[in-house]
């Protein structure tokens, strides 16, 4: 039998895709001058991906602001002084036939190396990490432009698309959790009220047919964690205020409890297509899926219209050409290395 799946073009509204993989955003730490430039690490990084076959590359989380950085070594997009380093590895991926999104985001509470991090409420996020100072009105609409203005400068350094990091337990997924956001304001009777400004913020600086991604956790892992009906009702908030796929994800907000995190391949397939279906739009599946069968199986049961490999990708630059190789017999790789394949 032969396997096509994986290997089929994907399109939604300007985004073209030559196949269904997607290079997850993995973090670096790679920020040596601590400026939040991108730098040879990442420019060979992500070319390596693009060279290897990739349909859609995914950057790293990217933060709106300095104190929003996990640690001083994350890549930023504050200032305009960033845009030609992120221009130069975007044009460079073009020319190898992968389409490059950027991950904006702020760690919110967990921001390790902020001298005080903030959140919506004054809750740690573990016994290691520092309280955070609840964010006032007023410095949240700071940080709700702050995401506009890290799009507006995505789209001039030439993304086709930009994800909002809405999980793992970073601010906005701080926001939407009953268990992190305990406000009394407008920002904590309405837990998807400061997401769904997020969205829009980024929206209005977006090219018109260029569509949003979204990162969720579907559920909490953390004793009296949210779950999954709870993540669909706010994505159908971000969905309406203009979020076109949803990269589902779980977990990432504290200590574990009593409900635990697969460990298996695929364990995250299952809550991308009850987002899928309840949703209605394109989902990303994505969570120890590099075995290539699986990911095919993903996209063929439609489980998922797009697979994310991350993990895979780090030992592997090449990995979608391989998977692509294992499951129809064959690649189409860069001309360089056709008498490879």
């Amino acid at each position: 039998m032969t396997y096509k799946h994986l290997d089929t073009p994907f399109e939604l509204k300007s985004l073209k895709l030559k196949n269904r993989i997607v290079m997850a955003p993995m973090c670096q730490y790679s920020v040596d001058a601590k400026d939040g430039i991108p730098n040879e690490w990442h420019y060979v990084h992500y070319v390596s991906r693009a060279i290897g076959g990739t349909g859609l590359i995914l950057m790293e989380m990217t933060d709106v602001d300095p104190d929003g950085r996990i640690t001083d070594h994350d890549l930023g997009l504050w200032s305009d002084e960033h845009i030609p380093a992120f221009k130069r590895i975007i044009s460079e991926v073009h020319r190898h036939g992968s389409k490059i999104g950027i991950q904006i985001a702020h760690a919110g509470r967990k921001a390790e190396d902020a001298e005080q991090p903030v959140g919506p409420s004054a809750i740690p996020a573990g016994p290691n990490y520092k309280t955070p100072k609840p964010l006032s009105v007023e410095e949240i609409k700071v940080i709700v432009n702050q995401f506009k203005e890290a799009a507006r400068r995505a789209v001039e350094a030439g993304v086709d698309t930009i994800e909002i990091h809405g999980a793992h337990g970073y601010l906005v997924h701080q926001f939407q959790s009953p268990g992190i956001n305990t406000r009394e304001d407008e920002y904590g009777q309405d837990l998807a009220k400061f997401g769904v400004e997020v969205v829009q913020a980024v929206k209005s600086v977006m090219p018109a047919n260029m569509p949003l991604i979204m990162r969720i956790s579907a559920i909490e892992y953390m004793d009296g964690g949210y779950d999954l009906n709870h993540s669909i009702e706010f994505s159908k908030r971000y969905r309406d205020a203009g979020v076109d796929v949803f990269h589902v994800s779980s977990g990432g907000e504290g200590p574990v409890g009593v409900r635990r995190p697969g460990n298996y391949p695929g364990y995250q397939v299952p809550l991308a297509r009850a987002l899928k279906e309840a949703l209605q739009v394109p989902v990303i599946a994505v969570g120890k899926l590099e075995d290539p069968q699986l990911a095919e199986a993903t996209i063929a049961s439609e489980d998922a219209d797009l697979v994310a490999v991350a993990r895979g990708m780090l030992r592997d630059p090449y990995w979608a050409l391989h998977a692509i190789q294992a499951i129809k017999g064959e690649a189409l790789p860069a001309k360089q290395y056709e008498r490879a394949y």
